[in-house]
């Protein structure tokens, strides 16, 4: 692996796992809901650096289901932290 995409990766990981850890410590003290969906946005798209850092490293592949060559996992993860945003914007804008 080259040393530029190894410097993308523990950049990702690094960066992820304080923002991770923030979040952690930001669900302990508030019970907002739209907060709590930005946490839980946070956590998942950490979850999805972990998985394509091992998938890059061959440790993990979930192509068990797939459409159209792109596996339904993959693209569910990559997504759902965006989701989760959405639904807590849109939970700031409904309380406004």
């Amino acid at each position: 692996m080259a040393t530029e995409a190894m410097i993308l990766i523990l950049s990702r990981l690094i960066f992820g796992a304080i923002a991770t850890f923030l979040a952690i410590v930001l669900w302990s003290r508030t019970r907002d809901a739209a907060w709590m969906l930005i946490v839980i946005g946070t956590i998942v798209g950490y979850g999805e650096v972990l998985f394509t850092t091992l998938e890059s490293f061959g440790m993990v592949s979930l192509t068990v289901l797939s459409i159209q060559g792109v596996s339904v996992f993959e693209l569910v993860l990559a997504n759902l932290p965006t989701a989760f945003f959405i639904l807590a914007f849109s939970v700031m804008i409904a309380r406004k």
